[in-house]
């Protein structure tokens, strides 16, 4: 970067690196002392001055721009004049990012061209550094939801099901919690028929039917074959519990095809809920619904079944039993 200093004082030349920093300002036939402001204690305004300095180090911002920090040499020329080559300062990385300068507007004997190369290098290191972070914090999550995830349907596994479980029932004992056992009817004659690609059909079906009963706060989870669980968060009443179990099981009677072949099943549904136990605990609840699911197995599937802990130890034989 340079300015060329006529023996009166104005600018006659510009170096285009420096023209870019006084944009839009034209230096052209300016006097130099409105362009560059020297740092000395005493404002240097005349040329006479100014070539006094020649071979000294100079300290200098611009006018324009005096958050800009240069620094540089005079040189007088032959038939008068002095040219002034100046450089970035300390500052130089902050002002190359400030001013959008590259390494094309620096010389190769410039040092801001080595400073900007080892920051591209720098640039270019972190960012591949940040590219590779991101594809191991993605790897790490599709790992973890991989491992509370059943692959066949999409929907939580049992792991998930229990962590989420004992989470909830430890929260808050005001808040209800309920646990819908869900296990399917004549299933095992899909897969003997029809083979395990239309289990697998029913499997998925199950799923999304689970999904549209459940809101964003609840959890709908299989546990394996054909047991499915719903985990409802601030669960609504117990009329309410009836409804979406009857609901559960009119959609999962509706027939379907596979391969131009009907499929009918129906489902089983216990269910047990927090705050009918004086402490409500992860596992007594999921072994509770499972004993409200087979009663409703036994008294003729496509039903559901609410255990009750306050009628006795077992719950099944005095429970609510109910068509579906």
């Amino acid at each position: 970067m340079h300015l060329r200093i006529g023996a009166d004082g104005l600018v006659v030349s510009c170096g285009p690196t420096l023209r870019k920093l006084l944009h839009p300002t034209d230096p052209l036939g300016r006097a130099f002392h409105q362009v560059i402001d020297l740092r000395r204690s005493r404002r240097i305004r005349s040329p006479a001055r100014l070539a006094e300095l020649a071979g000294t180090r100079l300290a200098a911002v611009l006018c324009e721009r005096p958050g800009v920090d240069l620094r540089g040499t005079v040189v007088p020329l032959a038939g008068g004049g002095l040219l002034v080559d100046l450089a970035l300062g300390i500052g130089a990385v902050a002002a190359v990012g400030e001013l959008d300068l590259t390494v094309t507007d620096f010389s190769a004997t410039d040092q801001t061209s080595d400073i900007l190369y080892l920051v591209e290098a720098n640039r270019a290191v972190t960012a591949a550094w940040q590219r590779l972070n991101r594809r191991l914090e993605g790897d790490r999550r599709a790992a973890e939801t991989r491992a509370v995830t059943d692959p066949l349907t999409g929907l939580k596994n049992r792991r998930a099901l229990r962590d989420a479980l004992s989470r909830v029932t430890g929260e808050d004992l005001s808040r209800s919690v309920a646990l819908m056992q869900i296990d399917l009817d004549h299933f095992k004659r899909v897969n003997d028929s029809l083979g395990h690609a239309a289990g697998d059909r029913v499997l998925g079906r199950v799923a999304r039917v689970l999904r549209a009963e459940t809101r964003a706060s609840d959890m709908a989870a299989r546990l394996g074959g054909d047991e499915f669980t719903l985990l409802l968060r601030d669960s609504p009443p117990i009329e309410q519990l009836r409804v979406i179990a009857r609901r559960i099981i009119a959609a999962l009677e509706r027939p379907m095809e596979y391969e131009g072949r009907p499929i009918r099943i129906s489902a089983s549904v216990g269910i047990a809920l927090s705050l009918l136990y004086p402490d409500p605990d992860p596992d007594r609840m999921l072994a509770d619904a499972d004993k409200a699911l087979y009663a409703a197995k036994r008294a003729g599937r496509g039903r559901f079944h609410i255990f009750d802990p306050g009628v006795d130890g077992e719950g099944t034989k005095h429970g609510r039993e109910e068509d579906g």
